[in-house]
């Protein structure tokens, strides 16, 4: 019983990982996808919208902001963890934005919804935090809590 304790706090999810390396990897597979999008059109393997750039980076996101609110519930430091990964959320949404509209010369504005998109992105990544914050803390006071026998009632 110990080692399949010792080996589930060894999963990933078990660890806090820097909200900013975080932001960094999945800003460079975003700009890998794309890349890799760009170069099957050009060699005619494969088309693709012109709004994929948009569409990945907005998927890229999301997936920051579902693995990052995971990663939360493992950090010591919540406060340092949540500023982190504000500053992580922005430079990613921001530097994703700057990759899709290079590899699809389209601004935001004219991307269709995706400005919407970006905004519900936001606003979804502040829920699930506050959501994660909010477990962590009732887990906490339940296993701080002292727990006694139900009182018997009377019949």
């Amino acid at each position: 019983m110990e080692k399949s304790t010792q080996e589930s706090q060894n999963s990933i999810f078990y660890r806090a990982y820097d909200p900013l390396l975080q932001a960094l990897i999945v800003l460079i597979l975003g700009l890998i996808v794309m890349s890799g999008a760009k170069l099957f059109n050009w060699l005619g393997i494969m088309e693709t919208d012109p709004l994929f750039p948009w569409t990945t980076s907005a998927s890229f996101i999301l997936f920051f902001a579902m693995f990052n609110s995971i990663y939360s519930l493992s950090a010591k430091d919540t406060g340092k963890y949540w500023s982190r990964s504000m500053i992580g959320f922005a430079g990613l949404a921001i530097f994703s934005g700057l990759l899709a509209w290079l590899f699809s010369q389209v601004s935001i504005g004219d991307a269709r919804s995706y400005k919407w998109i970006y905004f519900v992105l936001t606003f979804g990544y502040l829920v699930f935090l506050s959501m994660m914050a909010f477990m962590k803390r009732v887990v906490e006071f339940a296993q701080k809590e002292e727990w006694n026998r139900p009182r018997p009632r009377k019949r």
